[in-house]
């Protein structure tokens, strides 16, 4: 049962936090997208962006400080309860990823941590259809649940100052991919070469909180080959709707 009446506050002038205390599960962010769209619809008047997270939404005016005044009053009085779960039409994409040792930075930590060899490591990254919950904290980075709990790891202690663009990490109970050289406190276990976001396309993202991701291995030559691909534009993304 999710709780329906989230806690509202005010983050500065010009944002509204809607938080819930919900456990994470694709349901619960089900709902929580179709609220966030009954929002934009009805219950907010000014130009806002709105993003989600695993149990909150993020209001964000882009001007008119008045307006957040008015949409609080809104805001409280909507009736949360009374929105249902939509069918939201979400896709499914398949994304490569390399396991190599080169990319594999952290596979033999992982291995020897949970106790599982590097093949199965990889049989269990690739055999679950992973949902989207939300993107941050890198523009194109999915934050993505469904991982299977043996391959749970702690963050590292100390964070590396910088990893390949690419980088498909874990960390606790999540994994996702970094779209661009960072500094990452994930455990790395292989490499995307997937671009996950440009500024110069129209739709710098083609994912969105809802969709869900598959994973496939492949090796190092075919890693360089999808790389080619992407500078080509040849590459075509796997997907399917759901």
């Amino acid at each position: 049962m999710i709780p329906q009446k989230p806690k509202i506050s005010r983050l500065g002038e010009r944002a509204v936090l809607l938080q819930w205390d919900f456990a994470i599960n694709p349901e619960n962010l089900n709902w929580l997208l179709s609220v966030k769209d009954v929002l934009l619809q009805n219950a907010i008047e000014s130009k806002v962006e709105v993003i989600n997270t695993y149990n909150s939404l993020l209001i964000t005016y882009i001007s008119g400080i008045d307006s957040v005044y008015g949409d609080l009053e809104r805001l409280q009085a909507v009736d949360f309860s009374s929105i249902p779960a939509s069918d939201l039409q979400r896709k499914t994409y398949q994304l490569p990823v390399c396991y190599d040792a080169e990319f594999g930075l952290d596979l033999e930590e992982l291995s020897t941590t949970n106790k599982l060899n590097i093949p199965d490591i990889i049989e269990l990254h690739t055999r679950p259809i992973y949902t989207v919950y939300f993107i941050g904290f890198l523009p194109g980075f999915l934050y993505l649940g469904g991982m299977d709990e043996r391959l749970r790891i702690s963050r590292k202690k100390t964070p590396r100052q910088s990893v390949a663009k690419g980088a498909v990490g874990i960390a606790e109970n999540q994994t996702g991919i970094y779209p661009n050289s960072s500094p990452a406190g994930w455990q790395i276990i292989g490499n995307c070469p997937v671009e996950l976001f440009n500024s110069q396309l129209e739709i710098p993202c083609p994912f969105q909180a809802g969709d869900r991701i598959q994973f496939y291995a492949v090796s190092k030559a075919e890693h360089q080959e999808v790389q080619e691909q992407m500078k080509s534009g040849s590459f075509q993304l796997k997907t399917e709707k759901r």
